[in-house]
Protein backbone atom coordinates (compact mmCIF):
# COMPACT_ATOMS: atom_id res chain seq x y z
CA UNK A 1 0.00 0.00 0.00
CA UNK A 2 1.54 3.34 0.91
CA UNK A 3 5.12 3.30 2.12
CA UNK A 4 4.44 4.33 5.69
CA UNK A 5 1.86 1.53 6.14
CA UNK A 6 4.20 -1.16 4.70
CA UNK A 7 1.34 -3.45 3.71
CA UNK A 8 0.85 -5.37 0.44
CA UNK A 9 -1.32 -3.63 -2.13
CA UNK A 10 -4.05 -6.28 -1.96
CA UNK A 11 -4.76 -5.33 1.65
CA UNK A 12 -6.30 -2.12 0.29
CA UNK A 13 -9.35 -4.33 -0.40
CA UNK A 14 -9.71 -5.03 3.34
CA UNK A 15 -13.10 -3.24 3.78
CA UNK A 16 -14.68 -5.48 1.14
CA UNK A 17 -12.77 -8.59 2.22
CA UNK A 18 -13.94 -8.15 5.82
CA UNK A 19 -17.59 -8.23 4.78
CA UNK A 20 -17.01 -11.11 2.37
CA UNK A 21 -15.28 -13.13 5.09
CA UNK A 22 -18.18 -12.40 7.44
CA UNK A 23 -20.64 -13.75 4.87
CA UNK A 24 -18.54 -16.93 4.54
CA UNK A 25 -18.46 -17.39 8.33
CA UNK A 26 -22.25 -17.00 8.45
CA UNK A 27 -22.59 -19.61 5.69
CA UNK A 28 -20.36 -21.97 7.71
CA UNK A 29 -22.43 -21.47 10.86
CA UNK A 30 -25.59 -22.14 8.88
CA UNK A 31 -24.13 -25.36 7.43
CA UNK A 32 -23.11 -26.65 10.86
CA UNK A 33 -26.48 -25.82 12.42
CA UNK A 34 -29.06 -25.11 9.68
CA UNK A 35 -31.90 -24.72 12.19
CA UNK A 36 -30.05 -22.26 14.38
CA UNK A 37 -32.09 -19.28 15.53
CA UNK A 38 -29.37 -17.97 17.82
CA UNK A 39 -29.93 -14.28 17.09
CA UNK A 40 -27.13 -13.15 19.40
CA UNK A 41 -24.49 -15.30 17.65
CA UNK A 42 -25.55 -14.43 14.10
CA UNK A 43 -25.99 -10.71 14.79
CA UNK A 44 -22.72 -10.68 16.75
CA UNK A 45 -20.77 -12.19 13.84
CA UNK A 46 -22.36 -9.73 11.41
CA UNK A 47 -21.75 -6.72 13.65
CA UNK A 48 -18.13 -7.75 14.18
CA UNK A 49 -17.60 -7.99 10.42
CA UNK A 50 -19.23 -4.61 9.85
CA UNK A 51 -17.11 -2.99 12.58
CA UNK A 52 -13.91 -4.47 11.10
CA UNK A 53 -14.89 -3.27 7.61
CA UNK A 54 -15.73 0.19 8.96
CA UNK A 55 -12.48 0.28 10.92
CA UNK A 56 -10.40 -0.47 7.82
CA UNK A 57 -12.33 2.09 5.76
CA UNK A 58 -11.84 4.90 8.28
CA UNK A 59 -8.21 3.94 8.98
CA UNK A 60 -7.28 3.92 5.30
CA UNK A 61 -9.19 7.13 4.62
CA UNK A 62 -7.55 9.01 7.49
CA UNK A 63 -4.11 7.57 6.62
CA UNK A 64 -4.45 8.92 3.08
CA UNK A 65 -4.35 5.51 1.42
CA UNK A 66 -4.65 5.79 -2.35
CA UNK A 67 -4.42 9.57 -2.23
CA UNK A 68 -1.93 12.05 -3.65
CA UNK A 69 0.38 12.38 -0.65
CA UNK A 70 0.86 8.59 -0.33
CA UNK A 71 1.63 7.69 -3.91
CA UNK A 72 -1.75 8.08 -5.55
CA UNK A 73 -4.50 5.53 -6.28
CA UNK A 74 -3.69 1.85 -5.76
CA UNK A 75 -4.58 -0.25 -8.80
CA UNK A 76 -4.98 -4.02 -8.77
CA UNK A 77 -5.75 -6.79 -11.27
CA UNK A 78 -4.31 -5.06 -14.33
CA UNK A 79 -5.81 -1.74 -13.27
CA UNK A 80 -9.36 -3.11 -13.24
CA UNK A 81 -9.74 -2.31 -9.53
CA UNK A 82 -8.73 0.98 -7.92
CA UNK A 83 -8.56 2.03 -4.27
CA UNK A 84 -8.49 5.78 -3.74
CA UNK A 85 -10.03 8.42 -1.54
CA UNK A 86 -13.42 8.21 -3.25
CA UNK A 87 -13.75 4.44 -2.95
CA UNK A 88 -12.75 4.55 0.73
CA UNK A 89 -15.09 7.47 1.45
CA UNK A 90 -18.03 5.49 0.09
CA UNK A 91 -16.85 2.29 1.80
CA UNK A 92 -17.12 4.25 5.06
CA UNK A 93 -20.72 5.21 4.27
CA UNK A 94 -21.71 1.67 3.31
CA UNK A 95 -20.10 -0.08 6.28
CA UNK A 96 -21.62 2.50 8.67
CA UNK A 97 -25.10 1.79 7.31
CA UNK A 98 -24.51 -1.98 7.43
CA UNK A 99 -23.53 -1.77 11.09
CA UNK A 100 -26.70 0.19 11.97
CA UNK A 101 -28.86 -2.25 9.99
CA UNK A 102 -27.32 -5.28 11.70
CA UNK A 103 -27.88 -3.77 15.16
CA UNK A 104 -31.50 -3.01 14.32
CA UNK A 105 -32.11 -6.43 12.77
CA UNK A 106 -31.14 -8.21 15.98
CA UNK A 107 -34.51 -7.34 17.53
CA UNK A 108 -36.50 -6.92 14.32
CA UNK A 109 -35.78 -10.51 13.24
CA UNK A 110 -36.90 -12.08 16.52
CA UNK A 111 -38.39 -15.46 15.61
CA UNK A 112 -37.37 -15.19 11.95
CA UNK A 113 -36.46 -18.69 10.67
CA UNK A 114 -33.84 -17.58 8.12
CA UNK A 115 -31.60 -15.25 10.07
CA UNK A 116 -28.25 -16.68 8.87
CA UNK A 117 -29.35 -16.27 5.26
CA UNK A 118 -30.58 -12.75 5.96
CA UNK A 119 -27.31 -11.57 7.49
CA UNK A 120 -25.11 -13.32 4.92
CA UNK A 121 -27.08 -11.83 2.01
CA UNK A 122 -26.77 -8.38 3.57
CA UNK A 123 -22.99 -8.83 3.87
CA UNK A 124 -22.65 -10.05 0.28
CA UNK A 125 -24.75 -7.15 -1.01
CA UNK A 126 -22.63 -4.67 0.95
CA UNK A 127 -19.46 -6.31 -0.40
CA UNK A 128 -20.74 -5.68 -3.92
CA UNK A 129 -21.53 -2.06 -3.06
CA UNK A 130 -17.99 -1.44 -1.83
CA UNK A 131 -16.54 -3.08 -4.95
CA UNK A 132 -18.71 -0.84 -7.12
CA UNK A 133 -16.78 2.11 -5.71
CA UNK A 134 -13.49 0.33 -6.38
CA UNK A 135 -14.33 -0.55 -9.98
CA UNK A 136 -11.97 0.71 -12.64
CA UNK A 137 -13.53 -1.10 -15.60
CA UNK A 138 -17.05 -1.60 -16.86
CA UNK A 139 -16.76 -5.38 -16.39
CA UNK A 140 -15.91 -5.09 -12.69
CA UNK A 141 -18.56 -2.38 -12.25
CA UNK A 142 -21.27 -4.55 -13.83
CA UNK A 143 -20.33 -7.64 -11.82
CA UNK A 144 -20.18 -5.60 -8.60
CA UNK A 145 -23.57 -4.02 -9.27
CA UNK A 146 -25.04 -7.48 -9.79
CA UNK A 147 -23.36 -8.76 -6.62
CA UNK A 148 -25.00 -5.93 -4.69
CA UNK A 149 -28.37 -6.28 -6.44
CA UNK A 150 -29.06 -10.04 -6.50
CA UNK A 151 -28.91 -10.51 -2.69
CA UNK A 152 -31.02 -7.37 -2.23
CA UNK A 153 -33.85 -8.90 -4.29
CA UNK A 154 -33.97 -11.82 -1.86
CA UNK A 155 -33.69 -9.52 1.15
CA UNK A 156 -36.71 -7.49 0.06
CA UNK A 157 -38.72 -10.73 -0.22
CA UNK A 158 -37.29 -12.29 2.95
CA UNK A 159 -40.57 -12.04 4.87
CA UNK A 160 -41.86 -15.12 3.08
CA UNK A 161 -45.20 -15.22 4.87
CA UNK A 162 -45.88 -11.59 4.01
CA UNK A 163 -47.52 -11.22 0.61
CA UNK A 164 -46.44 -7.59 0.30
CA UNK A 165 -42.78 -8.50 0.88
CA UNK A 166 -42.78 -11.28 -1.73
CA UNK A 167 -44.62 -9.11 -4.27
CA UNK A 168 -42.18 -6.23 -3.70
CA UNK A 169 -39.21 -8.55 -4.17
CA UNK A 170 -40.63 -9.86 -7.46
CA UNK A 171 -41.29 -6.36 -8.81
CA UNK A 172 -37.84 -5.22 -7.72
CA UNK A 173 -36.26 -8.22 -9.46
CA UNK A 174 -38.12 -7.73 -12.73
CA UNK A 175 -37.33 -4.02 -12.99
CA UNK A 176 -33.75 -4.72 -11.88
CA UNK A 177 -33.35 -7.31 -14.62
CA UNK A 178 -34.52 -4.76 -17.19
CA UNK A 179 -32.09 -2.13 -15.93
CA UNK A 180 -29.23 -4.65 -15.96
CA UNK A 181 -30.02 -5.48 -19.59
CA UNK A 182 -29.96 -1.78 -20.50
CA UNK A 183 -26.66 -1.28 -18.69
CA UNK A 184 -25.10 -4.41 -20.25
CA UNK A 185 -26.14 -3.28 -23.72
CA UNK A 186 -24.70 0.18 -23.09
CA UNK A 187 -21.43 -1.36 -21.91
CA UNK A 188 -21.29 -3.55 -25.04
CA UNK A 189 -21.63 -0.41 -27.17
CA UNK A 190 -18.77 1.18 -25.23
CA UNK A 191 -16.63 -1.81 -26.23
CA UNK A 192 -17.76 -1.62 -29.85
CA UNK A 193 -16.83 2.06 -30.00
CA UNK A 194 -13.54 2.02 -28.07
CA UNK A 195 -12.31 -1.58 -28.11
CA UNK A 196 -11.81 -1.57 -24.36
CA UNK A 197 -13.74 -1.70 -21.09
CA UNK A 198 -11.02 -0.50 -18.71
CA UNK A 199 -11.85 3.07 -17.65
CA UNK A 200 -8.51 4.64 -18.48
CA UNK A 201 -8.34 2.96 -21.90
CA UNK A 202 -11.89 4.07 -22.73
CA UNK A 203 -11.06 7.68 -21.84
CA UNK A 204 -7.93 7.52 -23.96
CA UNK A 205 -9.88 6.12 -26.92
CA UNK A 206 -12.44 8.92 -26.64
CA UNK A 207 -9.64 11.38 -27.30
CA UNK A 208 -9.71 10.23 -30.92
CA UNK A 209 -13.32 11.32 -31.32
CA UNK A 210 -16.81 10.36 -30.15
CA UNK A 211 -19.17 8.73 -32.65
CA UNK A 212 -22.92 8.17 -32.55
CA UNK A 213 -22.54 4.64 -31.18
CA UNK A 214 -20.63 6.01 -28.21
CA UNK A 215 -23.29 8.67 -27.71
CA UNK A 216 -25.97 5.97 -27.50
CA UNK A 217 -23.74 3.95 -25.15
CA UNK A 218 -23.39 6.90 -22.78
CA UNK A 219 -27.16 7.40 -22.63
CA UNK A 220 -27.80 3.69 -21.98
CA UNK A 221 -25.15 3.59 -19.27
CA UNK A 222 -26.79 6.66 -17.72
CA UNK A 223 -30.15 4.86 -17.76
CA UNK A 224 -28.71 1.77 -16.10
CA UNK A 225 -27.12 3.82 -13.34
CA UNK A 226 -30.28 5.93 -12.90
CA UNK A 227 -32.13 2.78 -11.81
CA UNK A 228 -29.57 2.13 -9.10
CA UNK A 229 -29.97 5.60 -7.62
CA UNK A 230 -33.79 5.58 -8.08
CA UNK A 231 -33.83 8.67 -10.30
CA UNK A 232 -37.05 9.57 -12.11
CA UNK A 233 -38.31 7.93 -14.35
CA UNK A 234 -36.38 4.86 -13.17
CA UNK A 235 -37.68 5.15 -9.61
CA UNK A 236 -40.82 3.01 -9.72
CA UNK A 237 -39.18 0.09 -7.95
CA UNK A 238 -38.18 2.13 -4.89
CA UNK A 239 -41.56 2.83 -3.20
CA UNK A 240 -42.70 -0.75 -3.81
CA UNK A 241 -39.46 -2.33 -2.59
CA UNK A 242 -39.10 -0.09 0.45
CA UNK A 243 -42.74 -0.57 1.45
CA UNK A 244 -42.67 -4.37 1.22
CA UNK A 245 -39.17 -5.02 2.57
CA UNK A 246 -38.31 -5.43 6.25
CA UNK A 247 -37.73 -1.87 7.49
CA UNK A 248 -33.98 -2.40 8.21
CA UNK A 249 -33.56 -3.54 4.59
CA UNK A 250 -35.47 -0.46 3.43
CA UNK A 251 -32.88 1.60 5.32
CA UNK A 252 -30.06 -0.44 3.78
CA UNK A 253 -31.31 0.00 0.20
CA UNK A 254 -32.22 3.67 0.50
CA UNK A 255 -28.86 4.65 2.02
CA UNK A 256 -26.08 2.17 1.20
CA UNK A 257 -27.40 1.12 -2.21
CA UNK A 258 -27.91 4.74 -3.20
CA UNK A 259 -24.33 5.55 -2.18
CA UNK A 260 -23.05 2.67 -4.34
CA UNK A 261 -25.06 3.92 -7.29
CA UNK A 262 -23.72 7.44 -6.97
CA UNK A 263 -20.07 6.49 -6.60
CA UNK A 264 -20.11 4.75 -9.99
CA UNK A 265 -22.02 7.67 -11.51
CA UNK A 266 -19.38 10.07 -10.21
CA UNK A 267 -16.47 7.94 -11.36
CA UNK A 268 -17.79 7.15 -14.85
CA UNK A 269 -19.25 10.50 -15.87
CA UNK A 270 -16.59 12.71 -14.32
CA UNK A 271 -13.51 10.63 -15.08
CA UNK A 272 -14.34 8.19 -17.92
CA UNK A 273 -16.65 10.36 -20.03
CA UNK A 274 -15.04 13.83 -19.61
CA UNK A 275 -17.54 16.54 -20.44
CA UNK A 276 -15.10 18.46 -22.61
CA UNK A 277 -14.54 15.35 -24.74
CA UNK A 278 -18.10 14.05 -25.21
CA UNK A 279 -20.20 17.24 -24.98
CA UNK A 280 -20.24 17.64 -28.75
CA UNK A 281 -22.11 14.34 -29.05
CA UNK A 282 -23.84 13.93 -25.67
CA UNK A 283 -24.27 16.86 -23.28
CA UNK A 284 -24.62 14.77 -20.15
CA UNK A 285 -24.44 17.82 -17.86
CA UNK A 286 -27.74 19.09 -19.32
CA UNK A 287 -29.18 15.56 -19.10
CA UNK A 288 -28.29 15.42 -15.40
CA UNK A 289 -29.71 18.90 -14.82
CA UNK A 290 -33.08 17.78 -16.20
CA UNK A 291 -32.84 14.51 -14.26
CA UNK A 292 -32.00 16.32 -11.00
CA UNK A 293 -34.88 18.82 -11.18
CA UNK A 294 -37.44 16.21 -12.25
CA UNK A 295 -36.27 13.66 -9.67
CA UNK A 296 -36.35 15.99 -6.67
CA UNK A 297 -39.69 17.49 -7.73
CA UNK A 298 -41.50 14.22 -8.48
CA UNK A 299 -40.10 12.58 -5.34
CA UNK A 300 -41.14 15.34 -2.96
CA UNK A 301 -44.55 16.04 -4.44
CA UNK A 302 -45.35 12.32 -4.53
CA UNK A 303 -44.37 12.11 -0.85
CA UNK A 304 -46.98 14.79 -0.07
CA UNK A 305 -49.77 12.39 -1.01
CA UNK A 306 -48.60 9.41 1.03
CA UNK A 307 -50.41 8.22 4.13
CA UNK A 308 -47.95 5.47 5.03
CA UNK A 309 -44.76 6.63 6.73
CA UNK A 310 -42.44 4.12 5.06
CA UNK A 311 -43.79 4.91 1.61
CA UNK A 312 -43.45 8.61 2.34
CA UNK A 313 -39.80 8.08 3.27
CA UNK A 314 -39.33 6.08 0.07
CA UNK A 315 -40.44 9.02 -2.07
CA UNK A 316 -38.36 11.31 0.13
CA UNK A 317 -35.38 9.11 -0.76
CA UNK A 318 -36.16 9.64 -4.44
CA UNK A 319 -36.18 13.38 -3.80
CA UNK A 320 -32.77 13.19 -2.12
CA UNK A 321 -31.41 11.38 -5.16
CA UNK A 322 -32.37 14.52 -7.07
CA UNK A 323 -30.45 16.66 -4.58
CA UNK A 324 -27.28 14.58 -4.92
CA UNK A 325 -27.56 14.69 -8.71
CA UNK A 326 -26.64 18.36 -8.36
CA UNK A 327 -23.08 17.09 -7.82
CA UNK A 328 -22.91 16.12 -11.51
CA UNK A 329 -25.56 18.48 -12.90
CA UNK A 330 -23.54 21.52 -11.78
CA UNK A 331 -20.25 20.32 -13.27
CA UNK A 332 -20.17 23.08 -15.86
CA UNK A 333 -16.96 24.39 -17.42
CA UNK A 334 -16.85 27.34 -15.02
CA UNK A 335 -17.47 25.34 -11.84
CA UNK A 336 -14.96 24.37 -9.17
CA UNK A 337 -15.51 20.73 -10.03
CA UNK A 338 -13.84 19.23 -6.95
CA UNK A 339 -16.05 21.40 -4.70
CA UNK A 340 -19.23 20.50 -6.62
CA UNK A 341 -18.49 16.78 -6.61
CA UNK A 342 -17.34 16.84 -2.98
CA UNK A 343 -20.61 18.50 -1.94
CA UNK A 344 -22.59 15.54 -3.27
CA UNK A 345 -20.28 13.08 -1.51
CA UNK A 346 -20.61 14.95 1.80
CA UNK A 347 -24.41 14.97 1.54
CA UNK A 348 -24.46 11.21 0.97
CA UNK A 349 -22.47 10.65 4.17
CA UNK A 350 -24.84 12.75 6.27
CA UNK A 351 -27.83 11.25 4.46
CA UNK A 352 -26.57 7.77 5.35
CA UNK A 353 -27.09 8.47 9.06
CA UNK A 354 -30.25 10.60 9.06
CA UNK A 355 -32.14 8.54 6.49
CA UNK A 356 -31.11 5.21 7.98
CA UNK A 357 -32.15 6.50 11.39
CA UNK A 358 -35.60 7.52 10.12
CA UNK A 359 -36.21 4.08 8.60
CA UNK A 360 -35.01 2.40 11.80
CA UNK A 361 -37.59 4.34 13.82
CA UNK A 362 -40.16 2.96 11.37
CA UNK A 363 -38.69 -0.50 12.04
CA UNK A 364 -39.16 0.11 15.77
CA UNK A 365 -42.80 1.08 15.25
CA UNK A 366 -43.33 -2.02 13.09
CA UNK A 367 -41.72 -4.12 15.83
CA UNK A 368 -44.29 -2.76 18.27
CA UNK A 369 -47.11 -3.44 15.82
CA UNK A 370 -48.38 0.13 16.14
CA UNK A 371 -49.23 0.53 12.45
CA UNK A 372 -47.85 1.93 9.22
CA UNK A 373 -50.00 5.00 8.59
CA UNK A 374 -49.23 8.50 9.81
CA UNK A 375 -52.29 8.57 12.07
CA UNK A 376 -51.04 5.37 13.74
CA UNK A 377 -48.19 7.48 15.12
CA UNK A 378 -50.65 9.71 16.99
CA UNK A 379 -49.52 10.21 20.58
CA UNK A 380 -46.50 7.94 20.20
CA UNK A 381 -44.32 10.44 22.11
CA UNK A 382 -46.21 9.68 25.30
CA UNK A 383 -44.95 6.08 25.21
CA UNK A 384 -41.63 6.43 23.40
CA UNK A 385 -40.24 9.95 23.88
CA UNK A 386 -36.65 9.06 22.95
CA UNK A 387 -37.61 7.38 19.68
CA UNK A 388 -39.89 10.28 18.76
CA UNK A 389 -37.19 12.82 19.62
CA UNK A 390 -34.77 10.95 17.38
CA UNK A 391 -37.36 10.76 14.58
CA UNK A 392 -37.93 14.51 14.87
CA UNK A 393 -34.17 15.08 14.61
CA UNK A 394 -33.90 12.84 11.53
CA UNK A 395 -36.87 14.38 9.71
CA UNK A 396 -35.89 17.99 10.40
CA UNK A 397 -32.31 17.22 9.33
CA UNK A 398 -33.61 15.60 6.13
CA UNK A 399 -35.61 18.78 5.49
CA UNK A 400 -32.45 20.86 5.93
CA UNK A 401 -33.18 22.64 9.19
CA UNK A 402 -30.15 23.61 11.33
CA UNK A 403 -30.64 20.78 13.79
CA UNK A 404 -28.36 18.20 12.16
CA UNK A 405 -25.76 17.71 9.48
CA UNK A 406 -28.41 17.80 6.74
CA UNK A 407 -28.53 21.59 7.05
CA UNK A 408 -24.92 22.11 6.04
CA UNK A 409 -24.89 19.35 3.43
CA UNK A 410 -27.87 20.94 1.67
CA UNK A 411 -26.25 24.35 2.00
CA UNK A 412 -23.14 23.02 0.27
CA UNK A 413 -25.31 21.58 -2.53
CA UNK A 414 -26.94 24.99 -2.85
CA UNK A 415 -23.52 26.62 -3.11
CA UNK A 416 -22.47 23.97 -5.64
CA UNK A 417 -25.46 24.90 -7.81
CA UNK A 418 -24.49 28.56 -7.71
CA UNK A 419 -20.81 27.72 -8.22
CA UNK A 420 -21.74 25.92 -11.42
CA UNK A 421 -23.88 28.84 -12.54
CA UNK A 422 -27.08 26.75 -12.64
CA UNK A 423 -29.60 28.87 -10.73
CA UNK A 424 -32.46 26.52 -11.64
CA UNK A 425 -30.91 23.77 -9.51
CA UNK A 426 -30.60 26.13 -6.54
CA UNK A 427 -34.24 27.24 -6.84
CA UNK A 428 -35.45 23.64 -7.20
CA UNK A 429 -33.43 22.61 -4.13
CA UNK A 430 -34.91 25.37 -1.95
CA UNK A 431 -38.50 24.86 -3.15
CA UNK A 432 -38.38 21.09 -2.75
CA UNK A 433 -36.81 21.35 0.69
CA UNK A 434 -39.73 23.57 1.73
CA UNK A 435 -42.19 21.02 0.34
CA UNK A 436 -40.45 18.21 2.23
CA UNK A 437 -40.74 20.15 5.49
CA UNK A 438 -44.53 20.01 5.13
CA UNK A 439 -44.84 16.23 4.90
CA UNK A 440 -42.14 15.59 7.50
CA UNK A 441 -44.03 17.88 9.87
CA UNK A 442 -47.15 15.71 9.47
CA UNK A 443 -45.34 12.82 11.15
CA UNK A 444 -43.86 15.03 13.86
CA UNK A 445 -47.27 16.56 14.59
CA UNK A 446 -48.83 13.11 14.85
CA UNK A 447 -46.21 11.95 17.36
CA UNK A 448 -46.16 15.02 19.60
CA UNK A 449 -49.48 16.84 19.20
CA UNK A 450 -52.23 14.42 18.23
CA UNK A 451 -54.02 12.21 20.72
CA UNK A 452 -53.87 8.41 20.20
CA UNK A 453 -56.87 7.06 18.25
CA UNK A 454 -57.02 3.96 20.42
CA UNK A 455 -55.17 2.16 23.17
CA UNK A 456 -51.43 2.67 22.77
CA UNK A 457 -49.50 0.45 25.13
CA UNK A 458 -45.82 -0.24 24.49
CA UNK A 459 -44.25 -2.72 26.87
CA UNK A 460 -40.87 -3.60 25.33
CA UNK A 461 -37.99 -1.34 24.34
CA UNK A 462 -35.64 -3.44 22.15
CA UNK A 463 -31.97 -2.81 22.88
CA UNK A 464 -30.59 -3.34 19.38
CA UNK A 465 -33.05 -1.04 17.65
CA UNK A 466 -32.64 1.65 20.28
CA UNK A 467 -28.84 1.42 20.07
CA UNK A 468 -28.88 1.77 16.27
CA UNK A 469 -31.26 4.74 16.45
CA UNK A 470 -29.16 6.39 19.16
CA UNK A 471 -25.94 6.01 17.14
CA UNK A 472 -27.60 7.39 14.00
CA UNK A 473 -28.99 10.34 15.99
CA UNK A 474 -25.63 11.04 17.63
CA UNK A 475 -23.79 11.20 14.32
CA UNK A 476 -26.55 13.24 12.70
CA UNK A 477 -26.02 15.88 15.40
CA UNK A 478 -22.22 15.63 15.49
CA UNK A 479 -21.98 16.07 11.73
CA UNK A 480 -23.30 19.61 12.12
CA UNK A 481 -20.22 20.96 13.97
CA UNK A 482 -17.97 18.32 12.37
CA UNK A 483 -19.04 18.91 8.79
CA UNK A 484 -15.73 20.60 7.98
CA UNK A 485 -13.89 17.29 8.42
CA UNK A 486 -16.34 15.57 6.09
CA UNK A 487 -15.94 18.18 3.36
CA UNK A 488 -12.16 18.07 3.72
CA UNK A 489 -12.00 14.33 3.02
CA UNK A 490 -14.67 14.57 0.32
CA UNK A 491 -12.86 17.44 -1.40
CA UNK A 492 -9.52 15.64 -1.45
CA UNK A 493 -11.15 12.48 -2.79
CA UNK A 494 -13.08 14.39 -5.47
CA UNK A 495 -9.97 16.29 -6.53
CA UNK A 496 -8.27 13.04 -7.56
CA UNK A 497 -11.21 12.02 -9.74
CA UNK A 498 -11.79 15.33 -11.48
CA UNK A 499 -9.64 15.50 -14.66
Amino acid sequence: MSEHLALPDWTALAPALALLATAMVLFAVDMVDPDSEDSTLLAGISATGAIVGLGFSVWYLVAGTGQGDTGGPITLFNENVVVDGMSLFFATIITSVVLLVVLASYDYLGGHPYQAEYYSLAMLSATGMILVGMSNSFVIAFISIELSSLPSYALVASLKSNRGSVEAGLKYFLIGALSSAILAYGISLVYVSTGSLQFGAVTEALGNGVDGVMGLAIMMVLGGFAFKIAAVPFHFWAPEAYEGAPAPISAFLSSASKAAGFVIVFRVFVDVFPYETVSGTVDWVVAFQVLAVVTMTVGNFAALRQEKVKRMLAYSSVGHAGYVLIAVAALTADADQAFVLGSGMAHLLVYGFMNTGAFLVVALVEYWGVGRRIEDYNGLATQAPFACTAMTLFLFSLAGLPIGGGFLSKFYLLMASLNGGVALLAVALVVNSAVSLFYYTRVIKAMWVEEPDGALDIESYPTGLYAAIAIAALFTVLLLPGFGFVTEFAGVAADLVVP
